[in-house]
């Protein structure tokens, strides 16, 4: 009996842990794709664009795109910033710069309160993922 209750209790510890852990992670972002398009005069390369959408609080993690990623604010104000460059706040209709080459390691919403919605053009290889994870 009080080998039973010892493990109901580290039971509900861990199941109580896990779920304090699931509250604190930030909120995910949202992609919508737009359109895409293959580019006829660059072989196998294709146009992809994409609405982003931060909720209140959202942070990416850091990845590349391994593109050239062009950003345009639509609402509400986020933070970005590539591996060696300057972390800089945009509001409606900034803009933002990403290259083939760069890691993304900040990507986030400014406010945790308010949502934030931005478009992105990618100019990428046919297929390639939009995202990747950088270790």
């Amino acid at each position: 009996m009080f080998r039973l209750k010892n493990t109901a209790i580290a039971v509900l510890v861990v199941a109580d842990a896990l779920i304090g852990v699931a509250r604190a992670a930030p909120p995910q972002a949202v992609v919508s794709p737009l359109m895409t398009m293959p580019l006829e005069d660059y072989p196998g390369k294709e146009g992809l664009m994409i609405t982003v959408t931060y909720p209140p609080g959202a942070v990416d993690p850091v990845h590349r795109h391994h593109a050239h990623a062009f950003v345009y604010v639509l609402e509400g104000s986020i933070v970005m910033q590539v591996k060696g460059g300057k972390e800089v706040t945009l509001t409606p209709g900034q803009t933002f710069y990403e290259g083939p080459n760069d890691v993304h390691t900040v990507g986030r919403n400014a406010s945790q309160t308010q949502p934030a919605k931005f478009i992105v053009l990618l100019l990428k290889d046919k297929g390639a993922p939009v995202l990747v994870p950088e270790k």
